[in-house]
């Protein structure tokens, strides 16, 4: 909430420290305290020669002795400015104000062409680093006005991990259900698989020590989807195969390795679209990507291995002559 203004300033040399510790000071001047402890207060102009506007960067840096400073530049017209005011005047004193207070109070000793400089002082790094952060931050200070203020506590964490499992137990639900009133028999076969590739999904995150975020749970919830997804391939396929005329065991053969390429082009995009999330995303971004990868291979894996051995051995129990879907 904070920014830093920096002006440049001439000093006001017709006021005596007699008149400014009176009070009597020219309306176009005003009284600034000072870093400086020889001089706790100086009397400057209120017109600023350049201001913080035109700065275009600063960064903490040292001197010729060692000491820290922060290193300022400015853009064209800036530099300009600058340049015009010391050259003009060589030989008085002009103030380094920060904030309304004075940073330090040189004499130009020779015009500043080059739109750069220093601001030196008391300065240790740290404050040298947070000086120059202010500076760059903004050249124009904006109130802050605090709307709404919250103490997040630990519990949020603990709230949104319930929500996010509650979601996954929901999904999970949903999709059994889905699958079993759509498929019959079949659609619980996909949801053997489902379960799975659940298992199989949470003991390569132990194995890999990743860790479960929100965007991974996220991740999981999609999986499920996607998992079924596969079968859903596979078994329209079979029931085309099926209304075409042919007979169980070709329908299946044809469901699983007709549907195949499709799944894979399908998945495959997607481990793609992972790996740039996971590539140019940050952390839990990358977290949500981590887990989808690892689903869509896992129910690949699941959808056409597990499901195959499943109706194949129920098929070579029951021998039927056409296909439950």
């Amino acid at each position: 909430g904070q920014t830093a203004k920096l002006t440049f300033r001439m000093v006001d040399e017709t006021v005596s420290p007699t008149d400014a510790a009176a009070g009597r000071i020219p309306p176009i001047s005003e009284l600034l305290p000072s870093d400086n402890p020889a001089e706790p207060a100086v009397v400057v102009r209120k017109r600023a020669l350049v201001s913080g506007d035109d700065l275009t960067d600063a960064q903490p840096s040292f001197d010729q002795f060692g000491e820290p400073v922060v290193s300022f530049r400015f853009n064209g017209r800036g530099a300009r400015l600058f340049g015009n005011a010391t050259q003009t005047n060589v030989g008085k004193r002009f103030a380094i104000v920060l904030d309304n207070k004075v940073l330090s109070a040189p004499v130009i000793r020779e015009p500043i062409l080059g739109g750069s400089g220093q601001i030196s002082g008391s300065f240790t790094t740290d404050s040298a680093n947070d000086l120059a952060v202010l500076l760059r931050a903004g050249a124009l200070p904006a109130k802050l006005d605090t709307i709404e203020q919250r103490t997040i506590g630990p519990e949020l964490g603990a709230d949104s991990i319930k929500a996010g499992m509650l979601a996954t137990a929901l999904a999970g639900v949903a999709v059994i259900i889905f699958m079993a009133l759509v498929y019959g028999l079949f659609g619980w076969f996909a949801n053997v698989a489902l379960v799975a590739n659940m298992f199989l999904l949470m003991g390569i995150m132990s194995l890999i020590g990743g860790t479960l975020t929100l965007p991974g749970i996220a991740g999981i919830i999609l999986t499920m989807g996607m998992a079924v997804d596969a079968n859903v391939l596979i078994y329209e396929r079979m029931r085309e195969e099926q209304q075409a005329g042919r007979n169980a065991a070709l329908s299946i053969e044809a469901g699983f390795n007709r549907a195949l390429s499709t799944i894979l082009d399908a998945n495959i995009t997607t481990v793609l679209a992972a790996a740039i999330l996971f590539q140019f995303g940050a952390g839990p971004v990358r977290g949500f990507a981590v887990t989808l990868v690892i689903g869509v291979l896992t129910s690949v894996f699941t959808a056409v291995l597990i499901s195959q051995c499943l109706i194949a051995w129920w098929f070579k129990s029951t021998k039927p002559k056409t296909i439950p879907i």
